[in-house]
């Protein structure tokens, strides 16, 4: 079994920072691109960031500039650093794995999500 565990969500002033943990855990052989999306309430889930195994990035252009996505690949997490957060960044976070585990092929796994809410 191979699941994401996200931590770090809260409730936070507008101009306030968090960050974002998501810890993929089971019995995995190799751990891809891994990224955030984000889902505000009747909105589409967006892509918020992506980092591949290598470190390459890639940000949504709502975010760049505030947020950071890292890795450790030895703890086999993900962080997503938010800084200078506003109103319209509150939203359910999700983290996202493209997780080969070691009985079979890759998949893309999703973790349960965690709350961020921005006050104004």
């Amino acid at each position: 079994q191979v699941q994401l565990v996200e931590s770090g969500g809260g409730l936070v002033q507008a101009g306030g920072s968090l960050r974002l943990s998501c810890a993929a855990s089971g019995s995995i052989f190799s751990i891809n691109t891994m990224g955030w999306y984000r889902q505000a309430p009747g909105k589409q889930r967006e892509l918020v960031a992506v980092i591949t195994n290598g470190g390459s990035t890639n940000y949504a252009d709502s975010v760049k500039g505030r947020f950071t996505i890292s890795r450790d690949n030895a703890k086999n997490t993900v962080y997503l650093q938010m800084n200078s957060l506003k109103p319209e960044d509150t939203a359910v976070y999700y983290c996202n794995g493209d997780l080969t585990p070691s009985w079979g092929p890759s998949k893309y796994y999703w973790g349960q999500g965690t709350q961020v809410t921005v006050s104004s």
